[in-house]
């Protein structure tokens, strides 16, 4: 088989597997987000990061038996705002409605993704994968409901560094995974009582996605080995 042949195939294997490459983007983007975080040429790029890892949530949806028409239409006017944010970033209500169309954009997805988890008696490699690409799907609605959330309340999240200032959307996407998590190692903290509330739903949610997805994965998984 010659070279190119070769990548074809293991370009159709790595497509087969959705949910694989929504988590390779997002765990990039974890790493590559510091980079581009603070300039104008930054949230330009930061935006574009964003609207490709919506259109592979949109393809892991796809994949899934949740309703593909839904995503499509929750994702246009996101992308749209996306772009209209990165053109005006100071304009409060193009935030706020692009970081609540984001959340439940990205909430649907999970809800997707767990509805094909569940679906079936027998756990697929593409199933273990969409395991860990929904917990990072859970983390990144919640930091754009966090972003919401400030918004509407200036001053809901502090922290040691500039206490006062606005906190960043990379700032509290570290904010939700230590949360979702439960490591507690953030130093981005809610100070005002509806970011409480949001980071209080975060954890039951995080508890929940432990005690009934993990724990079903790991029980099929076992149940598979013995038979």
């Amino acid at each position: 088989m010659t070279l190119a042949g070769r990548g074809d195939v293991l370009a159709h294997r790595v497509w087969r597997h959705p949910s694989a490459v929504l988590l390779a983007v997002q765990l990039l983007g974890v790493l590559v987000f510091p980079f581009m975080d603070e300039s104008p040429v930054g949230r330009a790029a930061l935006s574009l990061f964003a609207l490709v890892a919506l259109l592979l949530a949109v393809r892991a949806v796809r994949a899934t038996p949740a309703l593909a028409w839904v995503s499509v239409g929750l994702g246009m006017p996101v992308v749209l705002l996306t772009i209209w944010e990165a053109i005006d970033p100071g304009n409060g209500a193009v935030v706020f409605w692009s970081s609540a169309l984001h959340a439940v954009f990205y909430a649907y997805t999970s809800v997707a993704l767990i509805r094909y988890m569940f679906l079936d008696r027998v756990i697929t490699v593409d199933e273990l994968w969409a395991t860990a690409a929904t917990f990072t799907v859970v983390a990144w609605a919640f930091a754009y409901a966090f972003v919401a959330v400030q918004v509407v309340w200036p001053g809901s999240f502090t922290a040691a560094v500039d206490p006062a200032a606005p906190r960043t959307w990379f700032e509290l996407l570290f904010l939700s995974f230590t949360n979702l998590t439960s490591v507690g190692l953030s130093d981005i903290t809610p100070v005002m009582p509806h970011a409480r509330s949001w980071v209080m739903i975060e954890q039951v949610v995080g508890l929940m996605y432990v005690a009934l997805v993990i724990s079903r994965v790991v029980g099929l998984t076992i149940s598979r080995q013995r038979a």
